[in-house]
C-alpha cells in the first residue's frame, strides 16, 4: 500500500445502545468514552492514536451531550449517532468520504502502530477490511482475558474494532454488517448467510475465517479482506467492568 493511501479520515463510534452501561456505572461516569485512564479520557486516547497514525480528519459519532462536549474540546468533528453502529458508519462515510478508518471510543489501548500495520496489510484491491486477532495471540498478550471468539478452521478469532472502508462502494458492506451485528454471538447464523455448502464446511471444521469474510464480501458485491493482527491487545476493548480492570492493570505495568 502506498504512503498516500495511508492518509485517511477516521470515525470513532461513541454512541449508546441505550439503557444503563455497566462499565460507565462502574467507573462513575455518564459514558464509558469519558473514563479516565492514565490521566486521559478513553476518547482522547483513541483520538490521539488515530492522529499519530496519520488520520487527516477525525469525527466522533455521539449520542451523549457530555461526550459531545468532550469531543468539541478535543477539536474533533461531531456527528449524531444513528440507531446502530452500521448506520452511524454509513453517515460517517457520507460526511467524511473514503478511505475511512472506523474504531470505537472504548478501544482503550489503541496504538498508532496497530493502525498503520493494519492499513499496510489491507490488499490494494480490497473495498473493505476488518482486523481480527487469533485466540493464542490474544491470550499470550493478555492471559486470562475473556473475549468472544468466532471459531474457524484456521483458529478462534476475536474482532479488533478496526475497520477500513477503502472505497465509496464499501458502504454496501454496511447492510451485511447490520445483520452480522444481530448475530455476532451466534457465528453459525452468520455463516448460514453464506449458503448451505459454506455452512456445511463451517460445521465440519473446514471453513477458514479468510474464506468466510471473502465470501461475505462477494455476497455484497465487494472485495472484503480479513486481516490478522500480530498484536493481541488490539482485541481488548472495554465492554465490561473486568475489561476496564484489565486495561488499567496493563497501563500501570507499561
Amino acid at each position: 500500500m502506498s504512503a498516500d493511501v495511508r492518509r485517511f479520515n477516521a470515525l470513532i463510534l461513541a454512541g449508546s445502545r441505550g439503557g444503563v452501561d455497566p462499565v460507565a456505572t462502574y467507573a462513575g461516569v455518564s459514558h464509558k468514552a469519558l473514563i479516565v485512564l492514565d490521566g486521559e479520557t478513553l476518547l482522547a486516547r483513541v483520538a490521539q492514536a488515530l492522529q499519530e497514525a496519520g488520520a487527516r480528519t477525525i469525527a466522533v459519532s455521539v449520542s451523549d451531550d457530555s461526550v459531545r462536549a468532550a469531543a468539541n474540546a478535543l477539536g474533533l468533528i461531531v456527528l449524531d449517532a444513528a440507531s446502530g453502529p452500521s448506520r452511524s458508519v454509513r453517515d460517517g462515510v457520507e460526511a467524511l468520504g473514503a478511505p475511512l478508518l472506523v474504531t470505537t471510543a472504548d478501544h482503550a489501548l489503541l496504538q498508532p502502530e496497530w493502525v498503520t500495520r493494519f492499513l499496510a496489510d489491507v490488499p490494494l484491491q480490497a473495498d473493505v477490511g476488518a482486523l481480527l486477532a487469533r485466540q493464542d495471540v490474544i491470550e499470550a498478550a493478555a492471559p486470562g482475558t475473556r473475549r468472544t471468539y468466532l471459531r474457524f478452521a484456521d483458529g478462534a478469532w476475536s474482532g479488533c474494532n478496526l475497520f477500513y472502508f477503502a472505497t465509496p462502494r464499501s458502504v454496501a458492506a454496511l447492510d451485511l454488517w447490520a445483520q452480522v451485528e444481530a448475530d455476532r454471538k451466534r457465528p453459525w447464523r452468520i455463516v448460514r448467510r453464506l449458503g448451505i455448502g459454506t455452512l456445511l464446511r463451517y460445521l465440519s471444521g473446514r471453513l477458514t475465517l479468510v474464506a468466510a469474510i471473502a465470501h461475505l464480501g462477494r455476497l455484497a458485491g465487494l472485495d472484503a479482506a480479513a486481516i490478522a493482527s500480530p498484536f493481541g491487545l488490539a482485541a481488548v476493548d472495554v465492554d465490561k467492568p473486568a475489561d476496564l480492570d484489565l486495561v488499567r492493570t496493563l497501563v500501570e505495568k507499561a
